[in-house]
Protein backbone atom coordinates (compact mmCIF):
# COMPACT_ATOMS: atom_id res chain seq x y z
CA UNK A 1 0.00 0.00 0.00
CA UNK A 2 1.11 3.58 -0.60
CA UNK A 3 0.41 5.69 1.80
CA UNK A 4 -0.09 9.70 1.34
CA UNK A 5 1.45 10.90 4.54
CA UNK A 6 4.12 10.29 6.82
CA UNK A 7 4.40 9.58 10.67
CA UNK A 8 6.87 10.46 13.21
CA UNK A 9 6.94 9.51 16.70
CA UNK A 10 9.11 8.68 20.05
CA UNK A 11 9.50 5.34 20.13
CA UNK A 12 12.34 4.71 23.02
CA UNK A 13 10.12 5.25 25.20
CA UNK A 14 9.97 7.21 28.60
CA UNK A 15 11.92 10.08 29.19
CA UNK A 16 14.34 11.74 30.39
CA UNK A 17 16.70 8.70 28.96
CA UNK A 18 20.37 8.57 27.63
CA UNK A 19 19.46 8.03 24.42
CA UNK A 20 16.16 8.53 22.79
CA UNK A 21 14.83 7.59 19.30
CA UNK A 22 12.72 8.92 17.05
CA UNK A 23 11.49 7.20 14.50
CA UNK A 24 10.14 8.03 10.72
CA UNK A 25 7.94 6.65 8.16
CA UNK A 26 6.45 7.20 4.81
CA UNK A 27 6.63 9.20 1.71
CA UNK A 28 8.09 12.45 2.95
CA UNK A 29 11.23 10.68 4.86
CA UNK A 30 13.77 11.01 2.56
CA UNK A 31 12.91 15.02 2.18
CA UNK A 32 13.08 14.63 6.29
CA UNK A 33 16.21 13.06 6.44
CA UNK A 34 17.80 15.18 3.81
CA UNK A 35 16.36 18.90 5.37
CA UNK A 36 17.23 18.06 8.96
CA UNK A 37 20.64 16.99 8.73
CA UNK A 38 21.42 18.17 4.96
CA UNK A 39 22.07 14.51 3.23
CA UNK A 40 21.07 11.55 3.40
CA UNK A 41 23.00 8.45 4.36
CA UNK A 42 24.17 5.39 3.40
CA UNK A 43 21.17 3.24 3.83
CA UNK A 44 21.58 1.22 7.25
CA UNK A 45 24.63 2.53 8.18
CA UNK A 46 24.99 4.40 11.21
CA UNK A 47 25.81 8.13 10.16
CA UNK A 48 27.07 11.22 13.04
CA UNK A 49 25.82 14.75 12.17
CA UNK A 50 24.15 17.63 13.49
CA UNK A 51 20.20 17.95 13.21
CA UNK A 52 19.19 21.72 12.25
CA UNK A 53 16.16 23.41 12.77
CA UNK A 54 14.09 25.37 10.12
CA UNK A 55 16.10 28.37 10.58
CA UNK A 56 19.67 26.53 10.26
CA UNK A 57 20.55 26.41 13.96
CA UNK A 58 21.69 23.22 15.55
CA UNK A 59 18.95 21.13 17.36
CA UNK A 60 21.03 18.11 18.53
CA UNK A 61 23.57 15.58 17.29
CA UNK A 62 22.83 12.64 16.98
CA UNK A 63 22.93 9.31 14.54
CA UNK A 64 20.87 8.98 11.85
CA UNK A 65 20.15 5.82 10.12
CA UNK A 66 18.02 5.44 7.04
CA UNK A 67 15.81 2.28 5.47
CA UNK A 68 14.27 2.65 2.04
CA UNK A 69 11.59 0.81 0.89
CA UNK A 70 10.43 -1.92 0.85
CA UNK A 71 13.36 -3.25 3.00
CA UNK A 72 12.36 -1.36 5.94
CA UNK A 73 10.13 -2.61 9.17
CA UNK A 74 7.10 -1.00 7.58
CA UNK A 75 7.37 -1.37 4.02
CA UNK A 76 8.11 2.19 2.92
CA UNK A 77 10.78 4.86 3.20
CA UNK A 78 11.86 4.80 7.02
CA UNK A 79 14.75 6.56 9.45
CA UNK A 80 15.64 6.83 13.14
CA UNK A 81 17.06 9.63 14.54
CA UNK A 82 18.79 8.84 17.48
CA UNK A 83 19.02 11.90 19.95
CA UNK A 84 20.07 12.46 23.11
CA UNK A 85 17.22 11.72 25.71
CA UNK A 86 16.01 15.14 27.20
CA UNK A 87 12.33 16.05 27.38
CA UNK A 88 13.47 19.41 24.78
CA UNK A 89 15.58 18.08 22.85
CA UNK A 90 13.17 15.04 22.02
CA UNK A 91 10.18 18.14 21.82
CA UNK A 92 12.16 19.91 19.81
CA UNK A 93 12.91 17.54 16.98
CA UNK A 94 9.19 15.80 17.13
CA UNK A 95 8.31 19.81 16.50
CA UNK A 96 10.98 20.13 13.30
CA UNK A 97 9.40 17.03 11.35
CA UNK A 98 5.91 18.05 12.17
CA UNK A 99 6.85 21.01 10.60
CA UNK A 100 7.51 19.41 7.12
CA UNK A 101 4.29 19.01 4.83
CA UNK A 102 2.81 15.52 4.84
CA UNK A 103 4.03 14.40 8.47
CA UNK A 104 1.82 14.02 11.40
CA UNK A 105 2.25 12.35 14.91
CA UNK A 106 1.70 8.56 14.91
CA UNK A 107 -0.72 6.79 16.30
CA UNK A 108 -0.62 3.80 19.10
CA UNK A 109 0.52 0.94 16.45
CA UNK A 110 0.74 2.69 13.62
CA UNK A 111 4.22 1.87 12.42
CA UNK A 112 3.54 -2.15 12.96
CA UNK A 113 -0.29 -1.76 11.30
CA UNK A 114 1.73 -0.13 8.36
CA UNK A 115 4.17 -3.17 8.38
CA UNK A 116 1.28 -5.56 8.37
CA UNK A 117 -1.03 -3.79 5.29
CA UNK A 118 2.31 -3.72 3.33
CA UNK A 119 2.69 -7.23 3.70
CA UNK A 120 6.07 -7.52 5.93
CA UNK A 121 4.08 -9.41 8.79
CA UNK A 122 1.19 -10.94 9.32
CA UNK A 123 -1.79 -10.46 12.50
CA UNK A 124 -0.05 -12.86 14.54
CA UNK A 125 3.17 -11.67 14.27
CA UNK A 126 1.83 -8.31 14.64
CA UNK A 127 0.29 -9.80 17.94
CA UNK A 128 3.22 -11.16 19.02
CA UNK A 129 5.32 -8.39 18.75
CA UNK A 130 3.14 -6.52 20.81
CA UNK A 131 3.34 -8.98 23.51
CA UNK A 132 6.98 -9.16 23.36
CA UNK A 133 7.45 -5.58 24.15
CA UNK A 134 4.73 -6.29 27.07
CA UNK A 135 6.88 -9.35 28.44
CA UNK A 136 7.37 -9.04 31.95
CA UNK A 137 8.93 -12.43 32.81
CA UNK A 138 11.23 -15.09 30.45
CA UNK A 139 8.66 -17.70 29.92
CA UNK A 140 6.36 -14.58 28.76
CA UNK A 141 9.44 -13.35 26.58
CA UNK A 142 9.93 -17.30 25.26
CA UNK A 143 6.13 -17.06 23.94
CA UNK A 144 6.07 -14.43 22.12
CA UNK A 145 9.45 -14.85 20.35
CA UNK A 146 8.02 -18.11 19.55
CA UNK A 147 5.16 -16.72 17.85
CA UNK A 148 7.12 -13.59 16.37
CA UNK A 149 8.90 -16.36 14.39
CA UNK A 150 5.85 -17.02 12.30
CA UNK A 151 4.74 -21.01 13.95
CA UNK A 152 1.77 -20.13 15.12
CA UNK A 153 1.25 -18.75 11.36
CA UNK A 154 2.08 -21.53 9.62
CA UNK A 155 0.10 -24.11 11.88
CA UNK A 156 -2.90 -21.94 11.24
CA UNK A 157 -2.48 -21.22 7.04
CA UNK A 158 -1.30 -25.10 6.99
CA UNK A 159 -5.01 -25.72 8.07
CA UNK A 160 -6.41 -23.09 5.98
CA UNK A 161 -4.08 -24.44 2.85
CA UNK A 162 -6.15 -27.60 3.51
CA UNK A 163 -9.18 -26.86 3.63
CA UNK A 164 -9.27 -24.72 0.38
CA UNK A 165 -7.99 -27.94 -1.14
CA UNK A 166 -10.64 -30.16 0.31
CA UNK A 167 -13.04 -27.12 -1.40
CA UNK A 168 -11.18 -27.44 -4.46
CA UNK A 169 -11.12 -31.24 -4.94
CA UNK A 170 -15.55 -31.03 -3.60
CA UNK A 171 -16.22 -28.75 -7.10
CA UNK A 172 -14.37 -30.88 -9.24
CA UNK A 173 -16.15 -33.87 -8.41
CA UNK A 174 -19.20 -31.92 -8.44
CA UNK A 175 -18.49 -30.31 -11.27
CA UNK A 176 -16.39 -32.49 -13.42
CA UNK A 177 -17.94 -35.96 -12.03
CA UNK A 178 -17.36 -37.84 -15.76
CA UNK A 179 -13.94 -37.02 -16.46
CA UNK A 180 -11.40 -39.11 -15.84
CA UNK A 181 -8.72 -37.71 -14.28
CA UNK A 182 -11.01 -36.39 -11.28
CA UNK A 183 -11.60 -39.14 -8.28
CA UNK A 184 -15.10 -40.42 -8.44
CA UNK A 185 -15.05 -39.55 -4.59
CA UNK A 186 -13.42 -37.66 -2.14
CA UNK A 187 -14.83 -39.57 0.68
CA UNK A 188 -11.70 -41.62 1.57
CA UNK A 189 -9.17 -39.05 1.40
CA UNK A 190 -10.88 -35.23 1.90
CA UNK A 191 -13.15 -36.21 4.67
CA UNK A 192 -10.35 -38.06 6.24
CA UNK A 193 -7.85 -34.97 6.32
CA UNK A 194 -11.19 -32.47 7.60
CA UNK A 195 -11.79 -34.99 10.71
CA UNK A 196 -8.45 -35.58 11.26
CA UNK A 197 -8.04 -31.41 11.33
CA UNK A 198 -10.82 -31.11 13.74
CA UNK A 199 -8.96 -32.94 16.32
CA UNK A 200 -5.91 -30.98 15.61
CA UNK A 201 -8.28 -28.14 16.09
CA UNK A 202 -9.71 -29.49 19.26
CA UNK A 203 -6.05 -30.55 20.80
CA UNK A 204 -5.15 -26.58 19.75
CA UNK A 205 -7.54 -24.89 21.59
CA UNK A 206 -7.19 -27.10 24.61
CA UNK A 207 -3.71 -25.44 24.98
CA UNK A 208 -5.68 -21.95 25.37
CA UNK A 209 -5.70 -22.27 29.54
CA UNK A 210 -1.67 -22.43 29.21
CA UNK A 211 -1.28 -19.53 26.93
CA UNK A 212 -3.23 -17.72 29.65
CA UNK A 213 -1.23 -18.89 32.64
CA UNK A 214 1.81 -17.82 30.71
CA UNK A 215 0.11 -14.94 29.41
CA UNK A 216 -2.04 -13.40 32.49
CA UNK A 217 0.08 -15.12 35.29
CA UNK A 218 -0.79 -18.67 37.59
CA UNK A 219 -3.69 -17.66 39.85
CA UNK A 220 -2.63 -18.34 43.63
CA UNK A 221 -5.35 -17.62 46.51
CA UNK A 222 -4.57 -18.16 49.77
CA UNK A 223 -7.71 -18.43 51.93
CA UNK A 224 -8.01 -19.55 55.67
CA UNK A 225 -9.60 -18.91 58.55
CA UNK A 226 -9.23 -14.90 60.60
CA UNK A 227 -5.40 -14.63 61.88
CA UNK A 228 -4.36 -18.06 60.31
CA UNK A 229 -1.32 -16.38 59.17
CA UNK A 230 -2.57 -15.72 55.19
CA UNK A 231 -1.48 -11.82 55.01
CA UNK A 232 1.65 -12.54 57.06
CA UNK A 233 2.56 -15.09 54.42
CA UNK A 234 1.83 -13.02 51.85
CA UNK A 235 4.21 -9.94 52.30
CA UNK A 236 6.44 -13.05 53.25
CA UNK A 237 6.25 -14.70 49.56
CA UNK A 238 6.20 -10.86 48.40
CA UNK A 239 8.96 -10.08 50.73
CA UNK A 240 7.83 -6.28 51.56
CA UNK A 241 4.58 -5.05 53.27
CA UNK A 242 1.56 -5.43 50.72
CA UNK A 243 -0.89 -6.34 53.73
CA UNK A 244 -1.71 -4.72 56.82
CA UNK A 245 -1.44 -7.26 59.49
CA UNK A 246 -2.56 -7.44 62.80
CA UNK A 247 -4.18 -9.72 65.94
CA UNK A 248 -7.94 -8.51 64.85
CA UNK A 249 -9.94 -10.67 62.97
CA UNK A 250 -11.33 -9.14 59.63
CA UNK A 251 -8.76 -7.11 59.34
CA UNK A 252 -7.94 -8.12 55.12
CA UNK A 253 -11.90 -7.20 53.84
CA UNK A 254 -10.91 -7.35 50.28
CA UNK A 255 -8.50 -9.61 47.60
CA UNK A 256 -5.14 -8.06 47.93
CA UNK A 257 -2.71 -9.13 45.16
CA UNK A 258 0.51 -9.00 44.42
CA UNK A 259 2.45 -10.67 41.56
CA UNK A 260 5.82 -12.87 41.63
CA UNK A 261 8.57 -13.89 38.97
CA UNK A 262 8.97 -17.77 39.74
CA UNK A 263 11.31 -19.35 37.95
CA UNK A 264 10.06 -16.99 35.03
CA UNK A 265 6.99 -17.78 35.15
CA UNK A 266 4.48 -15.41 36.36
CA UNK A 267 2.55 -15.87 39.35
CA UNK A 268 -0.78 -14.04 40.69
CA UNK A 269 -0.58 -14.35 44.51
CA UNK A 270 -4.16 -13.17 46.27
CA UNK A 271 -4.87 -12.61 50.12
CA UNK A 272 -8.12 -12.88 50.70
CA UNK A 273 -10.44 -12.32 53.73
CA UNK A 274 -11.04 -14.78 56.68
CA UNK A 275 -13.29 -16.93 56.30
CA UNK A 276 -15.50 -16.97 59.71
CA UNK A 277 -19.08 -16.96 61.09
CA UNK A 278 -20.89 -13.93 61.93
CA UNK A 279 -18.63 -11.77 59.79
CA UNK A 280 -20.48 -7.82 59.48
CA UNK A 281 -21.86 -6.64 55.79
CA UNK A 282 -18.58 -5.69 54.41
CA UNK A 283 -16.21 -8.11 55.47
CA UNK A 284 -19.24 -10.98 54.12
CA UNK A 285 -18.90 -9.20 50.32
CA UNK A 286 -15.15 -10.60 50.85
CA UNK A 287 -15.69 -13.94 51.86
CA UNK A 288 -18.11 -14.38 49.09
CA UNK A 289 -15.24 -13.08 46.82
CA UNK A 290 -12.59 -15.44 48.60
CA UNK A 291 -14.84 -18.58 47.89
CA UNK A 292 -15.84 -17.74 44.19
CA UNK A 293 -12.26 -16.98 43.39
CA UNK A 294 -11.06 -20.23 45.32
CA UNK A 295 -13.41 -22.58 42.65
CA UNK A 296 -11.46 -21.11 40.02
CA UNK A 297 -8.11 -20.31 40.78
CA UNK A 298 -5.12 -23.17 39.67
CA UNK A 299 -3.71 -23.27 42.81
CA UNK A 300 -5.27 -22.97 46.46
CA UNK A 301 -3.17 -22.53 49.60
CA UNK A 302 -5.25 -23.57 52.05
CA UNK A 303 -3.95 -22.33 55.45
CA UNK A 304 -3.79 -22.87 58.99
CA UNK A 305 -2.93 -22.02 62.57
CA UNK A 306 -0.93 -25.17 64.05
CA UNK A 307 -1.50 -23.48 67.53
CA UNK A 308 -5.32 -23.63 67.12
CA UNK A 309 -6.33 -25.21 63.49
CA UNK A 310 -9.65 -24.19 61.86
CA UNK A 311 -10.91 -26.65 58.62
CA UNK A 312 -12.12 -24.81 55.88
CA UNK A 313 -15.07 -26.67 54.68
CA UNK A 314 -15.89 -24.56 51.74
CA UNK A 315 -12.99 -26.06 50.22
CA UNK A 316 -13.79 -29.58 50.17
CA UNK A 317 -14.03 -31.09 46.43
CA UNK A 318 -11.40 -28.91 44.99
CA UNK A 319 -8.64 -30.74 44.13
CA UNK A 320 -5.25 -28.07 43.57
CA UNK A 321 -4.89 -27.29 47.39
CA UNK A 322 -1.93 -26.91 49.32
CA UNK A 323 -2.74 -27.49 53.23
CA UNK A 324 -0.52 -25.12 54.99
CA UNK A 325 0.35 -24.74 58.73
CA UNK A 326 1.61 -21.77 59.86
CA UNK A 327 3.56 -20.76 63.28
CA UNK A 328 5.54 -23.68 63.55
CA UNK A 329 7.87 -22.15 65.51
CA UNK A 330 4.81 -21.85 68.31
CA UNK A 331 3.49 -25.02 67.66
CA UNK A 332 6.74 -27.14 67.99
CA UNK A 333 8.76 -28.97 64.97
CA UNK A 334 6.85 -31.98 65.68
CA UNK A 335 3.71 -30.62 65.65
CA UNK A 336 0.74 -32.47 62.73
CA UNK A 337 3.38 -33.57 60.56
CA UNK A 338 1.33 -35.68 58.07
CA UNK A 339 -1.49 -33.49 58.16
CA UNK A 340 0.08 -30.83 56.09
CA UNK A 341 1.54 -30.38 52.58
CA UNK A 342 4.07 -27.79 53.90
CA UNK A 343 4.86 -26.13 57.92
CA UNK A 344 6.18 -22.82 57.97
CA UNK A 345 7.02 -19.68 60.32
CA UNK A 346 6.82 -16.18 58.85
CA UNK A 347 8.80 -15.06 61.82
CA UNK A 348 11.98 -17.71 61.96
CA UNK A 349 11.66 -17.95 57.74
CA UNK A 350 11.23 -22.21 57.97
CA UNK A 351 9.58 -23.86 55.19
CA UNK A 352 8.91 -20.57 53.18
CA UNK A 353 11.77 -21.69 50.70
CA UNK A 354 10.45 -25.21 49.91
CA UNK A 355 6.79 -23.93 49.75
CA UNK A 356 8.17 -21.33 47.15
CA UNK A 357 9.50 -24.21 45.21
CA UNK A 358 6.40 -25.98 45.21
CA UNK A 359 4.44 -23.48 44.18
CA UNK A 360 6.89 -22.41 41.55
CA UNK A 361 6.25 -26.29 40.62
CA UNK A 362 3.29 -26.20 40.31
CA UNK A 363 2.88 -23.18 37.73
CA UNK A 364 5.66 -24.69 35.78
CA UNK A 365 3.51 -27.66 35.15
CA UNK A 366 0.62 -25.82 34.66
CA UNK A 367 2.53 -23.81 31.88
CA UNK A 368 4.22 -26.49 30.57
CA UNK A 369 6.42 -25.97 27.41
CA UNK A 370 6.71 -22.23 26.68
CA UNK A 371 7.92 -22.63 23.28
CA UNK A 372 4.73 -24.56 22.15
CA UNK A 373 2.66 -23.43 19.41
CA UNK A 374 -0.53 -22.22 21.36
CA UNK A 375 -3.35 -19.56 20.32
CA UNK A 376 -2.61 -16.75 22.50
CA UNK A 377 -5.77 -14.61 22.46
CA UNK A 378 -9.58 -15.20 22.78
CA UNK A 379 -10.23 -14.04 19.71
CA UNK A 380 -7.97 -16.59 17.99
CA UNK A 381 -10.00 -19.30 20.21
CA UNK A 382 -13.41 -17.89 19.67
CA UNK A 383 -12.23 -18.19 15.68
CA UNK A 384 -11.03 -21.43 15.84
CA UNK A 385 -14.43 -22.73 18.04
CA UNK A 386 -16.12 -21.55 14.94
CA UNK A 387 -13.78 -22.84 12.34
CA UNK A 388 -14.10 -26.59 14.16
CA UNK A 389 -18.03 -25.86 14.05
CA UNK A 390 -18.13 -25.84 10.42
CA UNK A 391 -15.65 -28.23 9.66
CA UNK A 392 -18.72 -30.35 11.60
CA UNK A 393 -21.33 -29.17 10.10
CA UNK A 394 -19.71 -29.68 6.45
CA UNK A 395 -18.93 -33.47 7.63
CA UNK A 396 -22.54 -33.92 8.86
CA UNK A 397 -24.18 -32.31 5.40
CA UNK A 398 -21.83 -34.12 3.28
CA UNK A 399 -24.26 -37.22 2.25
CA UNK A 400 -27.06 -34.89 1.38
CA UNK A 401 -25.54 -32.00 -0.25
CA UNK A 402 -21.90 -31.75 -1.63
CA UNK A 403 -22.77 -28.14 -2.15
CA UNK A 404 -23.47 -27.35 1.52
CA UNK A 405 -20.52 -28.75 2.69
CA UNK A 406 -18.15 -27.20 0.28
CA UNK A 407 -19.86 -23.55 1.79
CA UNK A 408 -19.28 -24.59 5.14
CA UNK A 409 -15.58 -25.43 4.06
CA UNK A 410 -15.24 -21.62 2.90
CA UNK A 411 -16.78 -20.57 5.64
CA UNK A 412 -13.91 -22.25 8.10
CA UNK A 413 -11.08 -21.17 5.87
CA UNK A 414 -12.34 -17.88 5.98
CA UNK A 415 -12.10 -17.94 9.95
CA UNK A 416 -8.72 -19.06 10.03
CA UNK A 417 -8.22 -16.40 7.36
CA UNK A 418 -9.10 -13.79 9.79
CA UNK A 419 -6.57 -14.71 12.62
CA UNK A 420 -3.81 -14.28 10.53
CA UNK A 421 -5.31 -11.29 8.90
CA UNK A 422 -5.37 -12.73 5.68
CA UNK A 423 -9.37 -11.40 6.40
CA UNK A 424 -9.34 -8.12 8.04
CA UNK A 425 -11.73 -6.22 8.35
CA UNK A 426 -10.91 -2.15 9.49
CA UNK A 427 -12.57 -2.61 12.99
CA UNK A 428 -11.06 -5.58 14.08
CA UNK A 429 -7.35 -3.93 13.14
CA UNK A 430 -8.69 -0.59 14.76
CA UNK A 431 -9.02 -2.52 18.30
CA UNK A 432 -5.76 -4.60 17.55
CA UNK A 433 -3.57 -2.42 16.71
CA UNK A 434 -5.39 0.77 20.02
CA UNK A 435 -3.20 -1.45 22.26
CA UNK A 436 -0.01 -1.08 21.11
CA UNK A 437 2.01 1.98 22.19
CA UNK A 438 2.87 5.05 20.48
CA UNK A 439 5.77 4.65 18.45
CA UNK A 440 5.64 0.56 17.68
Amino acid sequence: MIFQDSIVSLSSGRLPSGVAVVRLSGPGVRRAVETITGSLPTPRIARYGQLRAGDGSKLDDALTLFFPGPHSFTGEDSAEFHVHGGRAVVSAILERVGELDGFRQAEPGEFTRRAFLNGKLDLLEAEALADLISAETEAQRRFAASNSEGRQSELYMDWRRRLIHARAMIEAEMDFADEDDIPGSVSSTIWADVTGMIEEIRDHLAGFRRAEIIRDGFDVLIIGAPNAGKSSLLNALAKRDVAIVTDEAGTTRDLVEVVLDLDGLKVRLTDTAGLREGAGKVEAIGIARAIARARNADLVLEIEDLTSPVAITELVGLKNVLRIGTKIDLAGADSARAQYDHRISVVTGQGIAELIVAIGAKASMAAGDTSDVLPSRQRHVELLRTTASHLETAMTTAAQSLDLASENLRLASDQLGRISGAIAPDDLLDVIYSHFCIGK
